[in-house]
């Protein structure tokens, strides 16, 4: 009796921890997304986002925000730059973006510190054009197609980050504690 009532009660909990486990992967399954109005994923950034047009901002939005997100972090750069200058070269850094905020709009000022409405900021870290602030896609001409990645980066801590990070010393800040992340990639060529 009392090997029924062990095994009853082990069947028990491996029923519940099953249930817990199938819940929590159909809330998982909101996919972590990030898209933009002005192009489509792996397809051409317009012109006027780009240092020949206006250089402006490109929009994004993003949806299924990971539950226990404290903040955001988006980064924005070029691994076909490599090529031409020896490393990847980082286009935009903002961080601290509140897990509330769903989209950054269309030419966002080169700020330190982005406001993003209701009171809320977010930071804007340094390029490899040494500044804060978008840079729009720039690359010399005859180098062929170029890849824009953004990386939107669900955290589990802030916004609390100090001003001034770069791609590498905010990547290091956030060691461990990348929820998720999610992706869009635009390309541009000059001609």
């Amino acid at each position: 009796m009392i090997r029924h009532k062990k095994f009853f009660i082990i069947l028990l909990a491996g029923a519940v921890l099953f249930l817990m486990m199938v819940g929590n992967q159909s809330h998982s399954n909101q996919q972590f997304s990030l898209t933009s109005s002005a192009f489509s994923h792996n397809s051409a950034i317009p012109k006027k986002y780009t240092c020949l047009g206006a250089n402006l901002s490109t929009p994004l939005e993003w949806s299924g925000v990971p539950a226990g997100t404290k903040s955001l972090a988006l980064i924005m750069d070029d691994p076909d730059a490599e090529r031409v200058v020896g490393y990847t070269w980082v286009h935009w850094v903002v961080y601290n973006i509140p897990p509330s905020c769903r989209r950054l709009p269309e030419g966002l000022r080169a700020l330190e510190k982005l406001p993003l409405g209701n009171g809320t900021f977010a930071t804007q870290g340094i390029t490899s054009w040494k500044k804060p602030g978008y840079g729009g896609p720039c690359p010399p001409a005859g180098t062929g197609v170029h890849h824009y990645n953004y990386r939107l980066l669900a955290l589990s801590f802030g916004p609390e980050l100090p001003a001034g990070l770069t791609k590498a010393s905010l990547l290091e800040k956030v060691k461990g504690h990348i929820i998720a992340e999610a992706r869009l990639t635009g390309t541009y060529e000059r001609k």
